[in-house]
């Protein structure tokens, strides 16, 4: 469905943030991608949102394509049109409008009511405690409702491939599980395609298919998730566990480090 095909991004002319970065999505997979503050996740998603522009950044080198058609330099507006959202980090809902109105912005371009309506109605199917604030203005809503309405609203969209940048991010443990329980379902019942930004590597990985890793602008390391769970630099730089055991002077972390093997 997506494949991103060694792609250079510059910011400012003179910014390097990506540096031949390649990765594919197939239709109906959900694939994570980790890495840690700085290595240019975000930069990822918005390269194939269009959302660089923005930002002023752009994609200087490389291919972007979407089902067989480049992306690469095309509006935002015509990308989401396409079948592509990107849920942002940090939930940006509109906070003056009601949560009803934050779902309907998503349809300005859409002329089906009867779509519209089933797209409305599906929404609270997966997210039932919407329904109950449906008439409250969305910043007013918790930090877990305004995540649930901010997917809700790419639901709307008509979405085929959603990307969701760090969707656990000051949520609590029981939050992030439900909120990633439904990323699931909607992966399994509505066949949603989804590209997963997240720190936390664990919750990732537990929902998956592919999961990538990126340092410094560029994919280290790519497998499945069974895989990748195995991996024993995975799980000691992103899952928190390790064989050094409890003892562990500060010479032996830096020692540990330069064997990341993605680095040499």
């Amino acid at each position: 469905m997506l494949n991103v095909n060694n792609i250079e991004v510059i910011y400012d002319d003179v910014i390097l943030v990506l540096k031949g970065l390649s990765l594919e999505v197939k239709e109906g997979q959900i694939v994570a991608l980790l890495g840690a503050n700085g290595a240019g996740k975000t930069t990822t998603l918005k390269a194939i949102s269009g959302l660089l522009k923005v930002e002023s950044g752009e994609v200087t080198d490389g291919a972007i394509e979407f089902l067989d058609q480049r992306i690469d330099g095309k509006d935002p507006e015509d990308i989401v049109n396409l079948g592509i959202f990107q849920v942002m980090e940090g939930r940006c809902v509109f906070e003056n409008l009601t949560v009803h109105e934050n779902l309907m912005a998503a349809t300005q371009t859409r002329k089906d009511r009867k779509t519209i309506r089933g797209r409305y109605d599906m929404v609270f199917q997966y997210f039932p405690h919407l329904q109950k604030r449906v008439h409250s203005l969305a910043g007013y809503l918790s930090g877990g409702e305004q995540q649930m309405l901010v997917i809700g609203r790419a639901l709307m969209a008509r979405t085929r491939l959603m990307m969701l940048d760090e969707p656990s991010l000051g949520l609590s443990p029981l939050l992030v599980s439900e909120i990633f329980n439904i990323i699931k379902r909607l992966n399994e019942e509505q066949n949603m395609t989804v590209l997963l930004v997240e720190q936390n590597a664990r919750m990732a990985l537990s929902i998956a298919d592919h999961g990538y890793v990126m340092e410094n602008g560029k994919i280290v390391l790519d497998d499945s998730v069974e895989k990748l769970r195995e991996n024993e630099d995975v799980k000691t730089f992103y899952l928190g566990l390790t064989e050094m055991g409890s003892k562990r002077s500060y010479r032996d972390v830096k020692f540990y480090k330069r064997r990341k093997r993605w680095l040499t």
